[in-house]
């Protein structure tokens, strides 16, 4: 047996036990790092403070005391809507400690939904992290007869008094847990010691493309998996210097946590997206996780500086990316050819050159420690995958659901293959089925929707097989491939099955302007495509092309910018087959948000949504055609 599956077989019955485990093993080390207002009381000043795994476990002891001295059993739900900060992983760590569930909800979820998941899930308290997030809980209180306790991160002056709702801070649920303990010592060290592994650890609600969310039952064991997998694939280790800022309501940022807690790295954790670009100097870090948006962002922020600044530098750029892609390729090739060949010299010198001129003032700006950012959540444009591979920053593709307990495969560092979500975690099982669908199975895969069992046995067999609804392929080494979501590829009248995220994807990553594009043409004669722009591209370029002084809308309306994106879209053509090329496009007046419902808030792009929203414009790209 390797010392792999020896780890896997003998991990720890849950996350909870892992925890205490590594607050006796090393209660001196640096657990987390947070920003909070200076020590010196500076008005508008910041700086990091940190928790050792000691400080860190006292604090989830008094909180999972709290809440059984306000009567939380074990499984019964309590809830948590806050935006990524430590309370959230104090309260997360402290509801398990106590042997409960955690209901994961979205800061940026609604009241109307906040109030369904509560409901649906049977949530007994939740974790508010200020006066907005309870706000949204007291507007359906009525629909809550269940929700006894919130419990503000964040306290208010005046607590909004509701009939049959308790309201807490957090200071005063951790003078509760205090006083618990003082009377019962061993409490918490019981009611670990009490937790099975099938039983319900958490409650995630998918974000949903299309209807409700569904709840999905995550116990314990998949959360003790995901911790000892991330740890025996070389993911996480012990020295490194993690930066969180993923949603921690979402699976991704939540199984984070588990492998951080296995390897007991520093984690620094900071959830404001406006703060990334600082944050990164200032943590160093070693790893971070991401979705591909915020290194689509990141490249098209350095390409549109370096085309404001023109002449030379651009056409240093420009040499630079492709040089970088060159030889990401190359040793992409050396790595995965039998007769592992050599990266050529002459690609070797300019990419040693580019190096001094480019690459290292981008990896300064990830902070000059990262040895790998891991991706997830969508597709990453290949070309945008070999370009930060080429540049000293790689960006390991990984491949995982709500449904998973987030990660189920990941690229390995020293052999990493763009364009591919890597090899499975040690443990999974992969099955691509006759139709080209890809099956899963392992102690990661959910054990059920949360009261739907018909939808339950639509997805998952009785032998442990998970279905994705993804279309893909594993190749000679192992290596996963996503082609497609099962469920959006359509057929054009002339009978052509097309993918239009692989479209998409080319689109995004010649097009520096782009923020969100969707390939339209399910029962059409040809395919078309909505395309919103990033204001943050498109503006510099506007001020430099006779459009300065207009606004983003007049700006993305204008013949200028169609001409200019009518040329990326020819470019895309260029490469397609005939049936799959965009024949027609509609710029957006704005870009794609959370806000309006036309992403997920994992900033997938809701289709459905958008396609009614803009049912329109879709409508008149048709205009006039001949259905086949």
């Amino acid at each position: 047996m390797s010392t792999a599956q020896s780890l896997l077989e003998s991990r720890p019955v849950s996350v909870a036990h892992l925890f205490l485990s590594r607050v006796r093993a090393t209660p001196d080390l640096e657990a987390y790092r947070y920003p909070a207002p200076s020590d010196d009381g500076s008005s508008g000043t910041e700086q990091w403070h940190s928790l050792t795994w000691a400080q860190t476990g006292e604090r989830v002891k008094v909180i999972a005391a709290g809440l059984l001295a306000l009567g939380v059993r074990p499984e019964e739900r309590v809830a948590i809507s806050s935006s990524t900060r430590v309370e959230w992983i104090l309260a997360d760590m402290g509801v398990m400690c106590a042997g409960a569930a955690a209901t994961a909800v979205y800061p940026s979820t609604n009241a109307d939904e906040t109030a369904y998941i509560l409901a649906d899930s049977g949530s007994r308290a939740i974790f508010v992290e200020n006066a907005a997030q309870l706000a949204k809980v007291i507007a359906h209180a009525d629909r809550l007869p269940g929700l006894d306790h919130a419990i503000l991160f964040d306290p208010q002056a005046d607590a909004i008094p509701v009939d049959g709702l308790e309201v807490l801070s957090l200071a005063e649920l951790e003078k509760l847990g205090t006083a618990h303990l003082e009377e019962h010592p061993d409490a918490i060290e019981a009611a670990v010691g009490a937790i099975e592994r099938e039983q319900l650890a958490t409650l995630i609600y998918t974000s949903g493309t299309t209807g409700r969310p569904k709840g999905v039952r995550l116990v314990h064991d998949c959360w003790s998996y995901q911790g000892v997998a991330q740890e025996v694939s070389g993911l996480l280790r012990p020295d490194d210097v993690q930066f969180l800022w993923l949603p921690l309501s979402h699976v991704f940022g939540k199984a984070l946590i588990s492998g951080q807690i296995r390897t007991g790295h520093v984690m620094a954790v900071d959830g404001r997206v406006d703060r990334i670009i600082t944050n990164l100097p200032a943590v160093r870090p070693t790893v971070m996780a991401s979705a591909p948006r915020i290194f689509e962002k990141v490249y098209n922020g350095i390409a549109s500086r370096a085309r404001a600044e023109g002449g030379a530098k651009y056409k240093i750029f420009l040499w630079a990316a492709q040089v970088a892609r060159d030889y990401a390729r190359a040793q992409q090739n050396t790595v995965a050819a039998t007769a592992r060949r050599q990266v050529p010299l002459w690609l070797s010198v300019q990419h040693a050159l580019a190096d001094r001129l480019v690459y290292r003032k981008i990896r300064a700006a990830f902070g000059g420690n990262l040895r790998g950012s891991v991706s997830g959540s969508a597709a990453l444009a290949p070309d945008i995958g070999y370009f930060f591979a080429g540049a000293g920053v790689p960006v390991l593709e990984g491949y995982g659901l709500t449904e998973t307990s987030a990660a189920c495969t990941v690229n390995p560092a020293d052999d990493l293959r763009v364009g591919t979500v890597g090899k499975p975690l040690p443990g999974t099982e992969v099955r691509i089925a006759d139709d080209g669908e890809i099956l899963l199975r392992g102690p990661g895969i959910m054990r059920g929707y949360h009261n739907l069992p018909e939808k339950t046995d639509e997805v998952l067999e009785s032998d442990g097989w998970f279905h994705t609804g993804d279309i893909g392929e594993v190749d000679g080494d192992g290596f996963v491939r996503i082609t497609d979501r099962k469920k959006d590829l359509f057929k054009t009248s002339g009978g052509k099955y097309v993918a239009p995220t692989e479209i998409e994807g080319r689109f995004k990553a010649i097009c520096p302007f782009v923020s969100n594009v969707l390939v339209i043409g399910n029962g059409r004669n040809y395919c078309t495509a909505l395309i919103a722009l990033d204001e943050t591209a498109i503006m510099p370029w506007a001020a430099s092309h006779d459009l300065g002084g207009r606004g983003y809308a007049e700006v993305v309306s204008s013949p200028q910018v169609h001409e200019l994106i009518d040329g990326f879209v020819q470019r895309v053509n260029g490469e397609l087959q005939r049936w799959q090329t965009i024949k027609k496009f509609s710029v957006l007046p704005r870009d794609l948000d959370v806000e309006h419902g036309e992403l997920t808030p994992s900033l997938k792009v809701k289709r459905p949504v958008v396609e009614r929203e803009y049912a329109e414009a879709i409508e008149a790209m048709y205009e006039g055609s001949r259905e086949a």
